[in-house]
């Protein structure tokens, strides 16, 4: 199969249009069989419900080339169960995971020609999403819905190599205690906008939210989880009914766990000992992890000894472990890696 013409060693991380894209309308309560489509554009009411009241939510996830030269995605299926947990709290219908494993496969497949070359240091990134189309006008769900598969090819988060970043702690609340934070809703992303350029401007690379109850615990940032590496070596994670489970977080524990014999707590983190740990770091889909070397609270630093040039070596290890998962140089668990082609 022949590739686009793309320089993948200089691609940033942005959209690109790429050919084809999957579509599939809710009416009547129920789902369509769905179709592949080269229409990019999204035609609804002017007074659909997600325009109204944001009634949207999405997923992210990635497909890559392996050392093997196989098209493989990671961990589907979490996606898909967390959209089903995200549209059960916002009244919206369920896509049924099997059907949206298909879809995405279906969609990488399309695009194969877009999936960038093994070492070149992209990836394809998948975007499902969800949103109410039919028109709302009182407070309520919509009763048609449209889901969409697109992709594009994106370059490393970080060029250059993943140097530490500098974060602050926020005085904005991310989340209620018993609202949507747990879900991967538009809305939680719209409300964080205001919060994390107003960081950009003060010099930050992200916000550190705290509880909204308290303002003791650690949450996360606007888009990543914390895992924060202890002296003595052990992995701790927040816990939080407030924050998204994210795959790769989840994943990294494992890892820690299964793959470098690493003790893993999963458990409430206060902020007050945050300046005890030895290496701190975000992650997400994008970046996998995002070194952080200092946390600015409200004037004060706190510096951790993994410093501000590289990753802390201890996180460098879950870094390298699971990228060396996700591109074929090591084993992985059952499960984890799906083979398109």
């Amino acid at each position: 199969m022949e590739k686009k013409d793309i320089d993948w060693s200089n691609l940033g991380f942005g959209y690109i249009k790429t050919d084809k894209r999957f579509v599939s309308n809710f009416k009547d309560g129920a789902w369509d069989d769905g179709i592949m489509t080269e229409d990019a554009t999204v035609s609804i009411s002017e007074c659909a419900g997600v325009l109204q009241y944001a009634q949207t939510c999405f997923e992210g996830l990635k497909a890559y080339t392996t050392k093997q030269g196989k098209i493989v995605c990671f961990r589907p299926d979490l996606n898909a169960q967390r959209m089903i947990d995200t549209c059960k709290r916002l009244e919206m219908p369920v896509f049924p995971e099997e059907r949206f494993v298909e879809a995405v496969v279906e969609t990488v497949k399309a695009n194969a020609a877009y999936v960038p070359p093994y070492g070149s240091g992209a990836t394809l990134y998948i975007r499902p999403y969800m949103f109410g189309s039919s028109a709302v006008i009182g407070v309520s769900p919509a009763e048609e819905y449209q889901f969409r598969v697109f992709t594009t090819p994106v370059g490393p988060y970080f060029k250059g190599g993943a140097k530490p970043i500098t974060i602050r702690v926020s005085d904005f609340d991310r989340a209620a205690p018993h609202g949507t934070g747990h879900i991967k809703a538009g809305l939680n992303y719209a409300m964080s906008l205001y919060a994390i350029v107003d960081a950009h401007n003060q010099g930050f690379a992200e916000n550190m939210y705290l509880d909204a109850a308290t303002h003791t615990k650690v949450e996360e940032t606007g888009g990543a989880n914390f895992i924060f590496i202890t002296k003595d070596g052990k992995l701790v994670t927040p816990k939080s009914n407030s924050i998204l489970p994210s795959i790769t977080r989840r994943s990294l524990m494992q890892v820690a766990k299964d793959y470098l014999g690493i003790e893993v707590e999963e458990r409430e983190v206060f902020f007050d000992e945050v300046k005890d740990f030895a290496e701190c770091g975000l992650c997400g889909t994008a970046a996998v992890i995002s070194p952080v070397g200092k946390i600015n609270d409200h004037g004060k630093e706190i510096c951790f000894p993994s410093g501000m040039d590289e990753m802390g070596p201890i996180t460098k290890k879950l870094y390298d472990t699971l990228t060396g998962i996700q591109m074929g140089h090591m084993d992985a668990p059952e499960g984890w890696i799906k083979e398109i082609m």
